[in-house]
């Protein structure tokens, strides 16, 4: 119940954040202007914009992700409100974890509606939705809790502007962690190859999330990739929540 209040609270106050209406503004437009690349592309259009609309939700979600989440713990420490609530009753991982399902409450509001106005435009612009469009979405979700739970770990140890920057950073690193798989044979037997090597298996493969292209072009997805890969979110998230816990309990505060 403390984990469920503060989560309420967090909810109701990163709804009153005026970043995030800008972003949403940016997102309905981007998916919204999608049409005009439409245009471009003969007979393509419709694909064009389920593409553009999951990847504006994905972009967009993150940058919601990152912007209010890496100032959640340090918001309350720059306060001193945080001095009020830790001298409750409560635990101090109570205290991350109702932050974290909080801002996942916020992003799950914001997926569902943008998603509502995707399907929407689509259905408008006489495409048809298939089933796959909603799981690439539920995907989508499923990466930004990953990604909300770097950026409460990262409140909990660093300044908003550097926790943002390193968050962003995993994010791009994410999805591009397959060219630390293939490495150029130059590079075999040495230390960096050990080092490239370890950053693979130890920083989350965002692309596994990414079903756009299946769900632009209507092909359907095995139910049991789609399974496996929330498995691995939720198991990720779980322990980098754990580290943030950890990082909290130790902040002299």
């Amino acid at each position: 119940m403390r984990t469920l209040a503060i989560a309420r609270n967090t909810f109701r106050e990163a709804v009153r954040d005026k970043v995030l209406y800008v972003l949403l503004f940016f997102a309905a437009a981007a998916i919204i202007g999608s049409k005009a690349l439409g245009w471009v592309s003969m007979g393509q259009d419709i694909k064009i914009i389920k593409d553009i609309s999951l990847a504006s939700i994905s972009v967009f979600g993150v940058l919601i992700a990152i912007f209010v989440g890496t100032s959640l713990v340090y918001k309350e420490i720059d306060k001193r409100t945080i001095y009020t609530i830790v001298c409750c009753p409560i635990h101090r991982y109570e205290f991350v974890l109702g932050k974290y399902f909080g801002l996942s409450a916020l992003l799950g509001v914001v997926v569902l509606v943008m998603t509502g106005v995707a399907a929407v435009y689509v259905l408008v612009m006489g495409g048809e939705l298939h089933g796959v469009f909603f799981l690439a979405a539920l995907l989508i979700y499923a990466q930004l809790l990953l990604i909300t739970a770097f950026a409460v770990l990262l409140s909990s140890l660093t300044s908003p502007i550097l926790g943002a920057i390193i968050v962003f950073c995993i994010f791009v690193l994410g999805h591009a962690v397959e060219i630390l798989r293939d490495l150029p044979p130059q590079l075999e037997g040495t230390t960096a190859a050990s080092v490239l090597a370890t950053a693979y298996y130890v920083v989350p493969n965002l692309t596994n999330f990414d079903i756009k292209a299946q769900a632009a072009n209507g092909v359907a997805v095995d139910p049991g990739y789609v399974a496996w890969v929330l498995l691995y979110g939720l198991v990720y998230t779980a322990g980098v929540l754990v580290f943030a816990a950890l990082a909290f309990e130790d902040k002299d505060v």
